[in-house]
């Protein structure tokens, strides 16, 4: 993936545990399709976290863009319902939600 500089203003932040059975295939998804669909919306990946310990979500990916207009021409596009939905397919417990950039580990 190239590397874009922007002055982060939002964020979308998904968290959800991996199907154990879909793990190489979700990875190729959110590799080759998902991320590159958010970068046409000029909406990139800060953060890939796995966490390890404690009652939360393994995964939490972290995306971030300077418009909020952005975030909106997303969920209202035609794709994202089959960017979202295939997602959904390799994962339990998900969730997404937008929210001011702070910089931080977003809990």
């Amino acid at each position: 993936m190239r590397s874009t500089m922007i002055r982060p203003q939002y964020a979308i932040i998904f968290r959800y545990d991996v199907r154990p059975d879909t793990q190489e295939t979700y990875f190729r998804y959110v590799v080759g399709d998902f991320t590159p669909a958010l970068q046409e919306h000029e909406i990139y990946m800060q953060d890939a976290w796995h966490v390890a310990w404690g009652n939360y979500p393994e995964r939490q990916l972290e995306y971030v863009t300077e418009r909020f207009e952005c975030i909106q021409r997303l969920l209202q596009s035609p794709e994202w319902e089959r960017l979202e939905g295939r997602l959904k397919s390799f994962t339990t417990d998900y969730s997404m939600h937008i929210q001011r950039y702070t910089g931080a580990f977003k809990v």
